[in-house]
């Protein structure tokens, strides 16, 4: 071997360690426990607000949560203390239906820009910045429904924020989602061209079979598919075509579900909502063209539902009047939805809309279309972390659970726009925003 080639390996092997304890130093004595001072503290499971409570962190867990002079009088002589007792405390964020990888596509053209013009490496780059911000919006935890062409860079963003390269916040990834051949941008090119897929096509039951295989191999936590696409309103509804046949449909769902994976199902128009819902999945994303019956449906097979209501309203003026009614059916359905008890988990889309947009605006539109306040917070916290089947560890500030927690100056209960601006956020113990305790 040349001896060049064998100094490089020396220098790998003998670096490699060393990068390994600058991320996860060991023989570190442990941090300090943390107390927080609440002032005002919302118990997302009793859909209460309690005030002046205590929040003892150790490590990345919650230790304690009760009357703060209690607490104290528990913590060790270590702890370090933060005073949010002129706030309101809620659990951190969770964003049910994200895209790191995209930064808005109103129209075709800013879709095709991004999957022909930008490569894999430089969206990732793009996507960190991203996580970045949805973290300081006080979004500790996203599942990220796909990398549109990106292939599986969700899952190294998610290793990155893991092992502490870059801050972000915790990562349920569904990597290249599925659609059949001819369904799924990018279009409209000559066809001499082979051109890039916004996603993993896939034909056929065995075929599906083995990519769900293939996704979760590479890491998938989600499985995510597209059961339809050209919507179309008739008769005051929104319909649209079916993208896979039952038995591709079955297959995936099933094999998923062999392999501990749910699934998330894409799905507009009424026919598409029931084709996914016949095929057992375990969400529907958008689901703009509900009805009472697959409303009641949903219900009954326990699926549920991110309505992601921001992006129609950002995008339905750019792509012209089918959106907007688009937009407006959907207002309706979340109603009703919500009327009838649906399990209604917050989800975005964001990356469908530039991410300067705050994702915390669908918070204001869950409100206008029918939920109170504590509703939509409980749709961010304890909802979506039953979604993700991580109620255990996620989605309230009780003993035993990660350390996510964010808080805002005004009363989010009063004003869910507050929740846009969040002044504090700490996930799994350690604090990642504090514009609050310093205060005066």
């Amino acid at each position: 071997m040349p001896r060049k080639t064998l100094a490089s390996l020396a220098f790998l092997i003998f670096n490699l360690p060393i990068v390994a304890e600058a991320q996860a130093p060991s023989g570190m004595p442990a941090s300090p426990p943390t107390l927080i001072r609440a002032g005002r503290l919302v118990d997302v499971k009793s859909g209460r607000v309690l005030e002046d409570r205590g929040i003892l962190v150790e490590g990345d867990r919650i230790a304690a949560v009760g009357a703060y002079d209690e607490v104290r009088s528990r913590a060790p002589g270590t702890t370090t203390f933060v005073d949010l007792s002129k706030a309101t405390i809620l659990p951190g964020l969770i964003d049910a239906h994200t895209h790191v990888l995209l930064q808005g596509d109103v129209t075709q053209a800013d879709y095709d820009e991004q999957i022909l013009k930008e490569s894999i490496p430089f969206r990732t780059i793009r996507a960190t910045v991203a996580a970045r911000t949805a973290v300081n919006h006080g979004f500790t935890t996203i599942r990220d429904l796909e990398t549109e062409g990106a292939m599986y860079a969700d899952v190294d963003l998610k290793r990155a924020i893991e092992r502490g390269i870059i801050p972000g916040p915790r990562m349920f990834c569904a990597t290249r989602a599925f659609a059949p051949t001819g369904m799924y941008p990018v279009f409209g090119y000559s066809w001499e061209l082979k051109m890039p897929e916004g996603v993993q096509i896939v034909d056929g039951p065995d075929a599906i079979r083995k990519a769900v295989r293939e996704q979760v191999k590479y890491g998938a936590d989600w499985i995510k598919f597209y059961s339809d696409r050209k919507y179309y309103m008739k008769d005051g509804a929104l319909h649209s075509w079916v993208n896979f046949t039952r038995e591709e449909m079955a297959a995936m769902v099933q094999e998923a579900h062999r392999l501990d994976r749910r699934v998330a199902a894409h799905a507009m128009g009424r026919e598409g909502i029931e084709a996914a819902l016949e095929a057992g999945v375990d969400t529907i994303e958008h689901g703009n063209g509900l009805t009472e019956p697959l409303i009641d449906r949903m219900i009954a097979q326990k699926v549920y539902w991110c309505p992601t209501i921001y992006v129609g309203v950002f995008v339905a003026d750019g792509r012209g009047k089918l959106w907007q009614e688009m937009r407006d059916v959907e207002a309706k359905a979340f109603g009703l939805a919500v009327r009838k008890g649906v399990k209604i988990a917050y989800g975005t889309d964001v990356g469908g809309y530039p991410w300067t947009e705050n994702q915390a605006k669908e918070f204001a539109y869950m409100v206008k279309y029918g939920m109170t306040p504590m509703q939509a917070i409980r749709s961010a916290t304890v909802v979506a972390a039953e979604l993700l089947q991580a109620e255990e560890t996620l989605g309230a500030i009780e003993p035993g659970k990660h350390a996510d927690i964010v808080a805002t100056a005004g009363d989010p209960l009063a004003d869910v726009s507050e929740l846009e601006r969040i002044k504090f956020v700490m996930k799994a113990g350690a604090v990642v925003r504090d514009d609050l305790s310093k205060l005066p």
